[in-house]
């Protein structure tokens, strides 16, 4: 592995370890994934060679597929441009009701265009005022099933790698597209979806991959190297370090969203709004590079041995 991805991986590790255990989270890691669904008109046509509508499959793979996943696999489901939707967050991001999530599933009928950038930004940034209500334990994932290229293709390249870089998982399902999306070289992982069984085994392919306990493992692992670290000032480090990449997405194309945002899920902090340390006096920066340096020597004795 890459020396700096590795130095990387450790310390992040060790550190949401530390805030983890502050803040008793350290048994409850929580796999997170909003899907960001498109019910814009085009989801009205039929699958290729079927007299099934691109929605009706994408329904009947979602109510499998959600059937069959972990309880403990908080599912957010976020539609855009349906007929029949009161409010865009037909499912809040949380813990689940599967004979409600069902139904609703099957109620949602196709109706208007593809904003789908605005849309992007509204599941990224509940994503990630989920990671800072959990100080980053869990998983966290964005799953974008649509059939068509965005009307505000604009908003799409600007918050993208906005999303990105702030360290969420993305993947995207094209379904039944005479070519490949636009993301599908910008994002994690692209997936054809051209019947109603490769899209039904693309969406479970996902969630496959949720979770699995790798991060959980590489965290635990780290426990026994926290000891010698005095807990008040591990948190003051975190938490300056922490804010700083759950803020919500702002890019250069932003405009004001209309879009009410949903209100946390219970038992969650509600951090929209929270302010990033700017070195203020009193910030603990200075206290920051002390942290990583100690952590580093920890690290590093005991791995690279």
């Amino acid at each position: 592995m890459n020396t700096i991805l590795m130095r990387s991986f450790l310390l992040g590790s060790i550190l949401t370890c530390l805030l983890a255990t502050h803040h008793g989270l350290a048994q409850s890691p929580v796999d997170n994934v909003v899907i960001v669904l498109d019910a814009s008109g085009s989801m009205k046509q039929h699958m290729p060679g079927s007299t099934q509508t691109k929605m009706a499959a994408a329904k009947d793979a979602l109510i499998e597929v959600l059937g069959n996943i972990p309880q403990s696999t908080h599912v957010g489901l976020l539609v855009f441009s349906a007929a029949n939707v009161n409010d865009d967050w037909v499912i809040p991001l949380g813990p689940r009701d599967d004979q409600t999530l069902m139904s609703v599933i099957q109620s949602i009928e196709p109706h208007r265009g593809t904003p789908l950038g605005e849309y992007i930004k509204v599941g990224a940034d509940r994503l990630l005022e989920e990671r800072a209500s959990r100080f980053g334990y869990g998983t966290y994932r964005l799953l974008i099933v649509t059939d068509g290229e965005a009307n505000d293709s604009d908003l799409v390249e600007d918050y993208t790698p906005l999303v990105l870089a702030r360290g969420l998982r993305v993947d995207v399902i094209g379904v039944a597209m005479s070519r490949d999306h636009t993301l599908a070289n910008k994002v994690h992982t692209y997936r054809r979806a051209n019947d109603a069984a490769s899209l039904k085994q693309a969406i479970a392919e996902v969630f496959a991959e949720v979770g699995g306990g790798k991060e959980t493992v590489a965290q635990e692992d780290a426990f026994e190297l926290l000891a010698p670290i005095p807990m008040q000032m591990a948190a003051a480090a975190i938490d300056a370090l922490s804010n700083s990449g759950n803020q919500p997405i702002a890019g250069k194309n932003a405009s004001t969203s209309t879009l009410t945002h949903q209100p946390a899920a219970p038992g969650s902090s509600q951090t929209q709004g929270q302010k990033a340390s700017k070195g203020k006096a009193g910030s603990p920066f200075s206290l920051l590079f002390l942290i990583v340096a100690v952590l580093a020597v920890l690290v590093f004795a005991k791995f690279l041995k």
